[in-house]
């Protein structure tokens, strides 16, 4: 099946449904005590976002040969985990951001205690999704390999580690080896761990996981490497977010490196690399494949 055959739209639209569906389900409702911190996890939970990383944890599963439910509460754990990161993000004490999908951070609407407690309860309530998991896959080695997975891409040795350095290169000038290292931690890990666990949770074999691991981690680089490009060229109505932040804080991106067209080049190099690495899977991998191009021309 080519690319341009697979109704990408329906896709990422039927398995978005199924994923707000799940996230409704899965998080205490605003009227639960105590209240403040609920209405303010939903608030940014529900904020929109492409869902980007829960459709990957489906779509690896799916290149498999495992089902969407299969996977879901653990699909819904990486949103939270990617939901709370961006709320800490936006604190004034780290990219003092206003906005976020087009609407006021929550640090904003909340303030930054609740903010950050926000936050703290989303990655709290991520594991027991990811426990939650267990009962679906029978087999409670694959769930346990699924939770330590996600805590590394997310950890000191993932996602919170590259910004630490993220946040320590600022105003500097670093070597092309250190910027590529920023952002495999910083944004990469946490995309390949989705395709990886969703395998892992579907049952794959040993060749498919490696296969799809490959294909996450150029997909996550070239994420970043698009996001640094949109924020030069893009605007907030594109991006839900202030544009050009990077720039004034002085952060370590591919296009200040390495220039917009150089950056362009690499993040394509690294998505045919990764579209490279699914050509054992047959056409169950068509989805990552579709994503894998979404993400190089995404705009927002």
């Amino acid at each position: 099946m080519s690319v341009s055959a697979f109704d990408l739209d329906g896709y990422l639209a039927s398995r978005r449904q199924l994923v707000d569906e799940a996230l409704d389900r899965s998080m205490p409702g605003e009227d639960v005590p105590p209240a403040t911190v609920h209405r303010a996890m939903r608030y940014s939970v529900f904020a929109g976002g492409k869902r980007l990383r829960p459709i990957l944890v489906i779509a690896g599963a799916e290149a498999v040969g495992a089902s969407a439910d299969t996977v879901m509460p653990t699909a819904c754990a990486l949103e939270m985990i990617h939901t709370y990161s961006l709320i800490h993000d936006d604190l004034p004490a780290m990219d003092d951001d206003d906005y976020r999908r087009g609407r006021l951070t929550n640090h904003k609407v909340f303030g930054d205690a609740v903010a950050i407690l926000a936050g703290d309860g989303l990655l709290t309530l991520a594991f027991r999704a990811i426990a939650d998991n267990a009962s679906r896959v029978g087999n409670a080695a694959l769930a346990c390999a699924a939770v330590a997975e996600i805590a590394d891409a997310a950890g000191t040795l993932g996602m919170v580690g590259g910004q630490v350095v993220d946040i320590e290169s600022e105003g500097k000038t670093v070597s092309a080896e250190t910027l590529d290292d920023i952002h495999r931690h910083k944004t990469a890990a946490l995309l390949r761990a989705s395709l990886r666990v969703g395998a892992i949770l579907g049952g794959g074999t040993t060749a498919a996981v490696d296969a799809i691991t490959t294909a996450g981690d150029r997909l996550g680089l070239a994420f970043q490497i698009v996001d640094d490009i949109l924020d030069v060229e893009g605007n907030l109505a594109e991006l839900g977010k202030t544009a050009g932040s990077d720039e004034r804080k002085k952060k370590a991106t591919y296009p200040a490196l390495h220039g917009i067209e150089a950056s362009r080049a690499k993040a394509r190099a690294l998505i045919t690399d990764a579209i490279g690495a699914l050509v054992p899977l047959g056409p169950a991998a068509e989805p990552i494949r579709a994503l894998c191009h979404f993400v190089v021309n995404r705009r927002s």
